[in-house]
């Protein structure tokens, strides 16, 4: 499936964790999530995780959210796991009102010292179009500025609310591992 170059929505939110970068491993922390614990980052927009693997053995995280009007099932992948740095890629489904098509979104989770012991979190995601979605706007008369903006409505008060609460789980976590 063709990816457009287009952006459908992008939106970056940070939060400091009095945790040193040192301590943090976002990608240990994302593979291993509980359930709860994602369902506990976005009260009530969160509904269900899991991790698993690509066939070819790649890491993958599966995340069920409401973002808006859109139930979404992203199925991400990973391009890249480090402690400091994910770039997850998924081709995600989305089911609304209109019926279902999708979008692909590459979520980033940084990490980078902030000084005195702390570490900044930011919580980065782009959602680019996808043919099939191109094709949905032009089936149901939908104009691409339109589904954009409300997306990018809907995207940026979802991660706006997620951000802090994935930084403070991530910093549960590394405290925890830093006692272990």
């Amino acid at each position: 499936m063709k990816i457009l170059d287009q952006i459908l929505s992008q939106s970056a939110y940070s939060h400091a964790i009095d945790v040193p970068l040192a301590q943090i491993d976002i990608a240990d922390w994302l593979f291993t999530l509980p359930e709860a614990e994602y369902l506990r980052c976005c009260v009530p927009d969160h509904i269900a995780a899991g991790t698993t693997t690509t066939d070819d053995g790649r890491r993958m995280s599966i995340n069920v959210e409401q973002i808006g009007s859109g139930l979404v099932v992203q199925h991400y992948v990973a391009d890249e796991a480090t402690p400091s740095y994910v770039r997850m890629n998924s081709i995600s489904d989305v089911f609304t009102t209109n019926g279902r098509t999708q979008v692909n979104v590459v979520w980033e989770l940084i990490a980078e010292d902030a000084g005195n012991g702390r570490t900044l979190y930011t919580n980065r995601v782009t959602a680019h179009p996808t043919d099939a979605f191109m094709d949905f706007l032009d089936q149901h008369g939908i104009a691409f500025a339109d589904a954009a903006a409300a997306r990018q409505e809907a995207g940026a008060d979802h991660n706006r609310r997620e951000t802090p609460m994935f930084a403070e789980s991530i910093a549960r976590r590394a405290k925890a591992n830093a006692h272990a």
